[in-house]
């Protein structure tokens, strides 16, 4: 994404472009919430750079909002917090028009063990043991404000926010969760597991195509639009 997004306003500001984004997601991850800033000489109005982009960036990627920020913003450093969605279809069949945007369990999940173990990863912690092993973080302390697991007929829906993420966290929780929801774990194996601060003892780590990173929170004076608002478009930037 970043290096289509890069060429794509490169051409609207006919000079090389290189943009900072707020969270880094692996491939086959989405994102309807993704904010970007780069620098610039070029002098472009609002509606120029957003269908000026658009119209060199490809079908699955998508820039809905543009705005001047002063110097001080950073989309990155600025943010002050994260929030992510994983998708869950939780039924015998596979699902053929959802394949690339959500996990397919075949096999019964108890989603309120799943919210009930969530729970337990509330506040500030060593999230080690649900990072990749190749993490490059200098710190694996991370501070999760808000976690919840929800079903909605066939759906599980995990919703995360923390200050800050790690490589695959997200990932590595949900498939911690999926094994409490399979009744394979109890709730409180989740505690052991974040304790032990030792990536081999979780659970798998959850495909990449579930996830969605749906908003990024900044300062109130930077007035930076909500993008959870525009839905949930995947590919977004």
């Amino acid at each position: 994404m970043q290096q289509r997004l890069e060429e794509a306003l490169a051409l609207v500001a006919n000079e090389a472009i290189e943009v900072v984004c707020a969270g880094r997601t692996d491939t086959g991850v989405h994102a309807s919430g993704q904010v970007v800033h780069f620098d610039t000489s070029s002098e472009r109005s609002r509606r120029g750079w957003l269908l000026g982009a658009n119209s060199n960036l490809p079908d699955d990627i998508c820039v809905i909002w543009a705005k001047p920020v002063d110097d001080t913003f950073h989309a990155r450093f600025s943010a002050t917090a994260r929030s992510y969605r994983y998708r869950i279809i939780n039924r015998l069949e596979r699902s053929a028009l959802h394949r690339d945007r959500a996990w397919w369990v075949y096999q019964p999940l108890d989603a309120s063990a799943m919210h009930e173990a969530a729970q337990l990863l509330l506040g500030r912690h060593d999230f080690s043991a649900f990072r990749a092993a190749g993490c490059q973080a200098s710190t694996a302390v991370r501070e999760i404000t808000g976690i919840a697991v929800q079903r909605e007929g066939d759906w599980l829906t995990l919703s995360v926010t923390a200050n800050a993420f790690l490589q695959h966290m997200v990932r590595n929780i949900t498939g911690t969760l999926a094994a409490v929801g399979l009744g394979e774990q109890d709730a409180q194996w989740v505690t052991e597991v974040l304790e032990s601060r030792d990536r081999k003892v979780g659970g798998i780590a959850a495909p990449a195509h579930g996830l969605t990173l749906v908003s990024v929170d900044y300062p109130a004076p930077f007035e930076i639009p909500d993008a959870v608002n525009y839905g949930s478009s995947a590919g977004g930037c």
